[in-house]
């Protein structure tokens, strides 16, 4: 293999990957290096796979000697595409996928590149689960670094919360262990400060009981009025409910009638997994609107990562995050009609509702400084047609106005960029100065030396 145009260091390294280490001139890279959502075109001047901590090492390394900006690949699903890297290296975790479940100590362990889908489904073996997002493919390395807000947030807290330990490679390329009381200030801030600081190779993550959840779908006519219904119906009910609400275009799927194809729907995605005898008791504020379809029912909890969420790579997306409260009717109006006006055949604002076990860890404890908010907001359009990005970027623009979702406050894995606009609106204040002066501490990823 050659890499003449590259530094030595990296010649040096393809010796030890082999073909596991791709070039621009490379058959594979192009598909290998395809995240979920598409865009600009970007290519990487390396792409490896190493499949030890070793080999990770060796790729930090390279990168540093050569000066080269480095980004790390998992599951490949951040909206700002920020697993790959134009003219920089990729380290694409992928083949480090193992995953090891302790039941006796309540412990999982995962390499860097397990998906959310592969760990709860050998979780689910010994009916325990950590809460990941809502999505199987969803690397749970970019996802823990980030946060994580899924099925069992307001139970458990989100992903980061249930962090126990990891084991990372530095920006210089040594590798430390670390967790409460081994380098707590790298610790501190791998729990939301999600990447630059340092490779994660392993994640010792706690476990909780989730056998059997109750959960699904449930969907509504465009009804202005459910909306603020439902968001507050998930947030006054017991931490053991968690759920986000959904005003989208219905999607063309079997479970739906076909006259609502293509229409405004309130749909949303819940999951109990409280004692099932109290279930209905629960929903039942959820279910006094008369739904139009209610797929909520008693499920293996792994199964609530089946169809939750994009898979595969070919959508372009624009997307505006941010949060605010509980949508009044004026608000929902708004939502129905920009959905109804949408230029994309995939458009959505999307909001996950906060609170419980999430707002109780201090906001200084971890680098997720969004403890106290309500809702979390998200505008998203996707279309397959890259000639009407533009078209759909400039919707989700004016549509994100309409309930404050483009600026303020932002949750660091929904951001459509990684700029410093970006980065201070997920680490406003002293998170963020906290973050930087631990960065300066332990370098980083990509820096030269």
């Amino acid at each position: 293999m050659s890499v003449s145009p590259l530094h030595p260091a990296f010649a040096a390294l393809a010796e030890t990957l082999g073909d596991r280490l791709l070039t621009p001139a490379s058959p594979d890279l192009g598909t290998l290096a395809a995240t979920v959502f598409d865009g600009e075109p970007r290519v990487p001047a390396v792409l490896t796979r190493p499949r030890t901590t070793g080999e990770v090492s060796g790729v930090v390394r390279a990168a540093r000697a050569a000066g080269l900006p480095l980004t790390v690949r998992s599951g490949g699903h951040s909206y700002a595409r920020s697993s790959l890297l134009d003219g920089g290296v990729v380290l694409d975790l992928r083949l480090m996928d193992e995953i090891r479940i302790d039941p006796e100590a309540r412990t999982g362990h995962a390499q860097g590149g397990a998906s959310a889908g592969a760990y709860t489904t050998a979780a689910g073996e010994h009916g325990l689960a950590t809460g990941f997002g809502d999505t199987g493919s969803v690397g749970i390395a970019g996802l823990t670094l980030g946060g994580g807000v899924g099925f069992l947030s307001r139970r458990d807290g989100l992903t980061l919360d249930n962090l126990l330990g990891a084991e990372v490679v530095l920006a210089d390329g040594e590798v430390v262990e670390t967790g409460p009381d081994v380098e707590p200030d790298l610790f501190w801030a791998l729990r939301g400060g999600s990447a630059g600081t340092g490779v994660v190779t392993r994640l010792d993550l706690r476990l909780t009981e989730a056998a059997d959840v109750v959960g699904g779908f449930i969907a509504w006519r465009p009804d202005p009025e459910v909306v603020g219904d439902v968001v507050t119906a998930i947030a006054q009910a017991p931490d053991e409910l968690s759920g986000m609400v959904n005003v989208m275009l219905a999607p063309p799927a079997p479970f739906l009638p076909a006259e609502v194809h293509g229409q405004p729907l309130v749909m949303a995605l819940v999951c109990w997994s409280g004692a099932p005898e109290a279930a209905d008791d629960v929903l039942a504020p959820l279910r006094a609107h008369a739904p139009l379809v209610d797929l909520v029912e008693p499920k293996p909890y792994p199964a609530m990562f089946e169809g939750g969420g994009p898979e595969t790579a070919g959508m372009h997306a624009a997307v505006e995050t941010g949060f605010t409260g509980v949508p009044d009717v004026d608000t929902a109006v708004a939502m129905i009609d920009a959905v109804r006006a949408a230029p994309a055949g995939a458009a959505v604002f999307n909001l996950r509702v906060m609170g419980g076990a999430i707002a109780r860890v201090g906001a200084g404890e971890t680098a997720f400084a969004h403890r106290d908010r309500a809702v979390m907001a998200t505008v998203a359009g996707l279309t397959p047609d890259p000639a009407k990005e533009a078209e759909v970027r400039s919707w989700v623009s004016a549509s994100a106005a309409r309930i404050a979702a483009d600026r303020g406050p932002a949750y660091v894995n929904f951001l459509p960029g990684t700029g410093p606009e970006q980065l201070a609106r997920a680490y406003p204040g002293a998170t963020g100065e906290r973050l930087r002066a631990v960065r300066a501490k332990y370098g980083t990823l990509g820096s030269p030396a």
